[in-house]
């Protein structure tokens, strides 16, 4: 199972917000045991993606400090399903931006609907401390289409939030 959450970013205002998205697919392992007959993305996973979303906006803001790590989730709320074939939107709004910390309010939407909310809290890893050639393609794909203004020198990748 990968855990790359996002597929695309579709706003981004560095430090501050960002909407993205995370296409489920019909056959996602997870699907073959929650539940069985009534196949549901399990909500630790909608927390994941609203958490990936967010850490790829702190990056966007500034690299330099390192990569958001989700390091408490002070709160999950699930409204809704999420099955199999659908596109789940991701936003989310940073609160607080600190040197060692950052939170954000997220939630998560399937065809305009709320399905779950989150508010989390991010630690930063040092950016020396992963691969040197580990990048984040998907905010990469953004930055590169979008002219935005950011402190993204050495993005690499953040593809766990």
């Amino acid at each position: 199972m990968r855990f790359l959450l996002v597929d695309a970013i579709l706003e981004l205002t560095p430090g501050v917000s960002i909407k993205a998205i995370k296409g489920i697919a019909a056959d996602e392992d997870y699907f073959r045991d929650h539940f069985p007959g009534f196949p549901v993305v399990p909500g630790v996973l909608l927390t994941e993606m609203m958490a990936q979303a967010a850490g790829k906006c702190l990056v966007a803001e500034d690299a330099s400090r390192g990569r958001p790590i989700l390091g408490q989730i002070k709160s999950a709320h699930f409204r809704g399903w999420v099955g199999p074939e659908k596109t789940v939107t991701l936003i989310g709004e940073i609160k607080v931006s600190r040197p060692q910390f950052a939170t954000a309010l997220c939630r998560a939407e399937v065809e305009g609907k709320e399905v779950a909310s989150a508010e989390v809290l991010f630690t930063f890893v040092p950016g020396d401390s992963f691969a040197p050639d580990f990048r984040d393609e998907v905010l990469e794909r953004y930055l590169e289409t979008h002219s935005t203004k950011t402190a993204t020198d050495s993005i690499g990748s953040s593809e766990e939030s």
